[in-house]
This record gives structure tokens, sequence and C-alpha cells, in this order.
């Protein structure tokens, strides 16, 4: 009784720590795409001494830094390491971080989740193991895999995490017959959108959105970077002056027009129609596109919904009556996970997460 008592007590302690490595891994969003988000906290006789976190991609790692901030470095050789992902086994840009685990050596690594790059997968606990240090994993595992969520989708299931946004009416509607979709949602709901375009590498639309909405999709409204920007135009019909084709972004039209066509300051991806959907996520893939937000309107998110290829759902229902116009798209597979208000000085909206049930990462 005593024996499960000490090991519940134990398993608190570690998830305590875990969590304070989850959120310090939380300051390195977005800037450390396309590396994981990592946290480290160095725990000597139940008390922290020294932290970090991966703060940009090509700079030091979590575990480099957390040590480096220990003042008394012969503490180290007593201390535990918890990680909220496996510490890495391979020379990038920064050398492995188990081999300096074991340079220090740490007396414990106590880890969040696995690895699923395959440089790493289990070869940066081999590392330690085979060094006598002791190792564990898997606590807050859940937690520390849906932190990272953008990164095990693309190393698991090579494609990008999908995260489909839109807006809708109270009677489900998400533009008038027009094409018309301004404004449904509020401003504070559209500003919460630029945040969450500093958050992700890319954000895609379709040819509707570009030509009846005319956006420049950038995160003005937020500080941060803006992502790549992709089109579908599948026939090139579109006016080159739209603000998507400005040239102040990155910006990738995907066709199928069979014909050699150039725009300045455009990169133009020409696809087959049979395949379209399933070739442009194999080139998000090749580009390293690890997380995309798709704003297109419903046809294009439809799309997407049919293909199983979503993973995320942002939806917007702001109070306000169509009555008719162009039906919002059917999400299929879906979880509610969270409802919140989104309130400004003229209209409340209710903003609804969904997940696809049939998408979820793994262990």
């Amino acid at each position: 009784m005593i024996f499960y008592l000490v090991l519940s007590v134990m398993r608190k302690v570690d998830q305590l720590f875990m969590q304070r490595a989850l959120q310090l891994a939380g300051y390195g969003k977005p800037s450390v795409t396309p590396n994981p988000m990592v946290g480290c906290v160095i725990v000597h006789e139940g008390k922290i001494i020294g932290e970090g976190w991966h703060q940009k991609a090509g700079e030091p790692h979590a575990e480099v830094l957390a040590i480096r901030s220990v003042k008394n470095q012969g503490l180290l050789k007593s201390s535990i390491a918890y990680v909220t992902l496996e510490p890495c086994a391979h020379y990038g840009k920064t050398p492995p971080c188990a081999e300096l685990l074991v340079q220090k050596e740490i007396k414990k690594v106590v880890i969040g989740a696995v690895d699923s790059n395959p440089l790493v997968a289990g070869k940066g606990i081999e590392i330690l193991k085979n060094a006598g240090i002791k190792v564990e994993s898997g606590v807050l595992e859940q937690e520390c895999l849906a932190q990272n969520k953008p990164f095990f989708t693309f190393m698991q299931k090579n494609r990008p995490y999908i995260i489909l946004k839109w807006a809708q009416t109270a009677d489900g509607f998400i533009a008038r017959d027009n094409f018309n979709s301004k404004w449904i949602s509020n401003t504070l709901s559209r500003q919460l959108v630029h945040k969450w375009r500093t958050e992700i590498d890319a954000i895609l639309i379709g040819k509707n959105t570009a030509k009846y909405d005319n956006p420049t999709l950038t995160a003005r409204d937020w500080p941060g970077k803006n992502p790549i920007r992709f089109v579908i135009d599948h026939q090139l019909a579109l006016d080159k002056d739209l603000n998507v084709f400005d040239g102040q972004q990155k910006t990738i039209v995907f066709h199928s027009k069979a014909e050699q066509i150039k725009r300045q300051g455009l990169e133009m991806i020409e696809l087959e129609e049979e395949d379209f959907l399933t070739d442009m996520i194999k080139y998000l893939h090749q580009k390293k596109i690890q997380s995309v937000l798709v704003e297109g309107g419903a046809q294009t998110i439809q799309s997407f919904i049919n293909a199983g290829l979503w993973d995320e759902a942002r939806i917007f229902t702001a109070p306000i009556i169509f009555e008719k116009g162009i039906k919002v798209a059917e999400l299929k597979n879906h979880q509610l996970v969270s409802q919140e208000n989104i309130q400004d000085k003229n209209q409340t909206d209710v903003l609804s997460i969904y997940y696809n049930s049939s998408n979820n990462i793994k262990s």
C-alpha cells in the first residue's frame, strides 16, 4: 500500500515538472517551425535549478539552454531532466542533445513523448540508456503530443496539419448568393484569425474567395510573420491585380491549365485535375509545409472534408441571419472539443473547435 502511495506521489511530482516544461515549450511558438516546440526543466532534490526552451529554428535546443542556465554545473550529476520531447540523436544545425545529457552525466531523464522524426524515433532514448542514465517516458504524453500536432502529423502522415476555418451565420450560410461574406464575424474574431496566421506555415484559398473577397491573407492585425499564400485557380482565370498577387508575400498558384504561363513574383504549379488535391498535399509535404490554414469558400473546404484531409476545424458562428445564400460545408467524423464566446462592442460570436476523430496522431 505504501509503495503504491509513494509511486502515486512521484508520478504527480513528475507531472508537475513536465507541466512547467510544456509551458516553457509554448514560448517557442511559432518561431521554431519546422522544428517542434520543446521545453526542458532541470530538477535537483525537488527544486528547479535550470530551465530552457527551443526559441528559434537553427538555434540551441531546450536541453542545451536548460543546462547552460544551471549555475552550479556540479549538481547536474545528481539531477533529473524533464523534457517534453525525446532528446535528439542526430547532427543537424546543432549537436545531439542526447549526447550532451550523457556528457553532463544527468542522473535521470523524464520524457513526455517519443520523437516521430525517423532520425530520432527512440534513438535518443537508446543513447541515454546505453550510458546508464535512467529514462522514463510517457509523462503527460497526450499533452506533449497535442502541443506539437503539426509536427507529429507531418512526420506520421506525410502531410501538413490541416486546419479548416470559416465564419457562418446563425442560419448556416457562409456567404450571400453573390459570394459576399464581409463581414460575418466580429472585429475580435477577425483579429484572432490574424494571430492564427502568425502560427502556421501557409494559408490556402480557392478562386472564388480570391475573386470576391479579394483578401490579402496577411497577419497585419497581429505581430508576427505572414504565412505563405497558396491559391487554387484551376484555369488561371483570376485577375493579376488581386491583393494575393501583390508581391508582398510569397504566393504559389496551383492550377491544371496545360500551358506554360509565367507571372512575375508568382510560382505556378501545374497539377493533374484527376488527382489535384492529393498532388497538392504531396507538394506541400515536399516543401516541408507542416501546417496549413484553409480559409477558402464552402466548395474548397468541402473538398478537403470529403477527402478526409483535415485535422481541425475552427468555426465562428455569428448572430446574423441571411435566410438564403451559400450553405456552409458539412463536417464528417468530427468531434467538438471546445466552444467560447468572442465578444466585441457590436456582437458576440461563438467559436467552435472540432477535431477530425479519424486522424488522431499516435504515440
